[in-house]
């Protein structure tokens, strides 16, 4: 294995390592330490990959949602199917990955942007804009998936599609933030009465 593979892989290690531990604990609660045990990798070869725990963060939240993104585009892309039908299952997924508990009570799953987001806006201007590209990537992707959707027939949307998109994400956002609060996927029903209503899906 050549050393610039080997230096790929480490780093992606840690980055993987650190996403599921801070998807449970958040960014603040978890320290490099528990990160490099967990991975396997000498306390000492951390700052090799990255300057500091913020840089480590920023790298963190961009390969989220680099993984992410492209995890959308495939399902957006999906043949034989209407863009109505790739949005209801893009939202069964966001269901079924940010409402899933482990026996006490921590998220599992993809929970990054929910579980980081209002905790590192604050900390680290470089994961802050780290988070809003990200999730103005994802706003971009629903944007473009609702005119398709207007466009085929599939979709008969309440606002324009950038408004949609924007709309719908804060309120999938926020209902993932209730989720864990309540321990109940009643946001998430609520939710998703409201999408089908702005996007105008089954209710002709």
């Amino acid at each position: 294995m050549s050393l610039a593979i080997q230096d790929h892989d480490t780093r992606a290690a840690i980055l993987s390592t650190g996403q599921r531990i801070m998807a449970r604990k958040g960014f603040s609660a978890v320290g490099l330490t528990e990160i490099l045990k967990d991975a396997g990798v000498p306390k000492g070869s951390f700052y090799h990959y990255f300057a500091s725990k913020d840089a480590f963060g920023e790298a963190l939240l961009m390969a989220y949602f680099d993984g992410y993104h492209a995890e959308m585009d495939a399902l957006l892309a999906r043949p034989g199917l209407t863009m109505a039908e790739r949005l209801m299952l893009y939202w069964a997924g966001w269901r079924e990955n940010q409402g899933a508990y482990d026996g006490q009570g921590d998220c599992q799953g993809r929970c990054l942007a929910v579980k980081l987001g209002a905790e590192v806006a604050d900390l680290s201007e470089p994961m802050r804009l780290a988070l809003k590209s990200g999730t103005q990537g994802i706003i971009a992707r629903l944007h473009s998936a609702i005119e398709i959707g207007v466009q085929e027939g599939s979709l008969a949307a309440q606002q324009s599609a950038a408004e949609a998109a924007a709309s719908l994400y804060q309120l999938w956002l926020g209902s993932s933030v209730m989720a864990k609060i309540v321990r109940s996927a009643a946001p998430f029903d609520a939710a998703l009465q409201t999408t089908r209503y702005l996007l105008g899906i089954g209710l002709r």
